[in-house]
């Protein structure tokens, strides 16, 4: 009967993946309802529930595709909590949950620790607390720096008290990747702005490299001394701005709707902050619903690559993109091994980068078929658009996330949630539970390619 007992117990006892998704959709649950307040928006009526719901989870999963206007639609208690979630989420609701622990000086024992340990994608348990401290006061110091310089910067423009409130809101949006602001067109207002463009990529690019390659520069100050991870992260995150900063300047150059009614150096602004923007962060500084389509595909694969792991962006991540190719070189060049900066990839880690992608590229594709069937006059370029900003927690609408049916609201809102649990975290959870098999097969091989 114990044993029974026993077995019963261990079949029901979740595994971190569960408990990861039950953590955000606490934080999902707690959200909707206080958007659901009628003292949380201007006109009093509240959210309806999908709406608040789109909203929370948005929020939570640092997206910025919202179904109403920020700064028309909330009062300041909502965009309070509106923040409030943004910053939960961004730090994830482990991170958050050990600060409270911090806080109330209670010990943090080896579940608390695995659990952080896997919401932040480390490698190993060794310093996860420490590093918990430093997320939390980079966080901190990065924000008020960057709310302080912008607020200077409106404060040319609008009263110091708003200049103050809008330096905060988009400071604190932009380093958690969520591309939330209060005016209806993003940044537009402030396209060849030296100071907002330069303030705000900062803060979304240090945001979207991953707490792990920030405290690594802060701790070592020697590129020969920094992790593979943090070599990684950092020369492909600059190829990749610099890259598409050029790519986004040549395609749209002539488009008047675009780049093409801007001065030259205006038009460089633009370039630089649409090129760097999509792989993290949903801010805009021109019109994204009239840029040419193949702006619009480029933009796709950057958002589904992502930020980096341990950030608060979403995607891939882009140190899964470079590993899948390194491991295409290694089978170009027929070699054994994954080599990269000299240092040897274990072959697990290369079949995990894999499975990451596979099952991005599943998600994304159910997600996007089932769009196709409930918002019919929409093109399909616009919900391939739309499904991939939501998988990479980018938050850039072409134009359809304001004008989603019902169905539409909801299958958004699940993908949104994917891309901030991440792809194979979600399937972890989905997969039925079975144990190792205790007999290896004889080998096999089938044809491929």
């Amino acid at each position: 009967m114990m044993r029974k007992t026993l077995r019963r117990y261990k079949t029901i006892q979740l595994n971190p993946a569960h408990i990861l998704i039950l953590g955000f959709l606490g934080l999902i649950f707690i959200g909707t309802c206080l958007f659901m307040i009628p003292g949380a928006t201007k006109d009093r009526h509240h959210l309806s529930f999908i709406d608040a719901l789109f909203e929370a989870t948005s929020a939570v999963c640092v997206t910025g595709l919202a179904v109403v206007d920020t700064g028309t639609t909330f009062t300041l208690f909502g965009q309070i909590v509106l923040l409030a979630l943004i910053q939960l989420g961004g730090w994830g609701f482990m991170t958050s949950g050990i600060l409270m622990f911090l806080i109330l000086g209670k010990k943090i024992g080896f579940k608390q620790r695995l659990l952080l340990k896997e919401s932040m994608n480390a490698l190993s348990l060794q310093g996860v607390i420490l590093l918990v401290k430093r997320v939390i006061i980079i966080t901190l110091i990065v924000e008020a720096i960057g709310a302080l310089l912008l607020a200077i910067r409106w404060s040319q423009e609008m009263s110091v008290g708003k200049a103050v409130y809008y330096g905060i809101f988009h400071s604190i949006s932009a380093f958690n990747n969520a591309g939330f602001g209060l005016e209806p067109d993003s940044l537009s207002k402030w396209v060849g702005d030296p100071t907002v463009n330069i303030v705000i990529t900062s803060l979304f690019i240090i945001g979207g490299i991953g707490f792990f390659v920030v405290a690594d520069i802060f701790e070592k100050r020697n590129i020969r001394k920094f992790s593979l991870h943090t070599k990684v992260v950092l020369i492909f995150t600059l190829v990749l701005n610099i890259v598409s900063t050029l790519v986004i300047f040549g395609l749209e150059y002539n488009n008047p709707a675009t780049l093409g009614s801007l001065g030259t150096t205006d038009k460089w602004w633009a370039a630089y902050f649409q090129g760097v923007v999509p792989r993290t962060a949903g801010f805009n500084t021109i019109d994204i619903s009239q840029m040419e389509l193949s702006s619009l595909v480029y933009m796709m694969a950057l958002m589904f690559i992502g930020a980096s792991p341990g950030s608060t962006g979403g995607g891939i991540k882009v140190t899964t993109f470079a590993l899948l190719l390194f491991a295409l070189w290694a089978v170009v060049t027929n070699r054994d091994d994954v080599n990269v900066f000299k240092r040897r990839i274990p072959p697990p880690l290369v079949l995990r980068a894999l499975s990451i992608a596979v099952s991005g590229m599943l998600f994304s594709f159910i997600i996007f078929f089932l769009l196709t069937i409930t918002e019919k006059g929409a093109d399909m370029s616009v919900i391939a658009f739309e499904t991939v900003s939501a998988f990479g927690t980018v938050g850039m609408s072409a134009g359809l996330t304001p004008e989603l049916s019902l169905w539409g609201k909801i299958l958004i809102t699940i993908m949104m949630f994917i891309g901030r649990v991440g792809p194979l975290t979600m399937a972890f959870a989905l997969a039925i539970r079975s144990n190792q098999p205790k007999v290896r097969y004889a080998e096999e091989k089938i044809l491929i390619g």
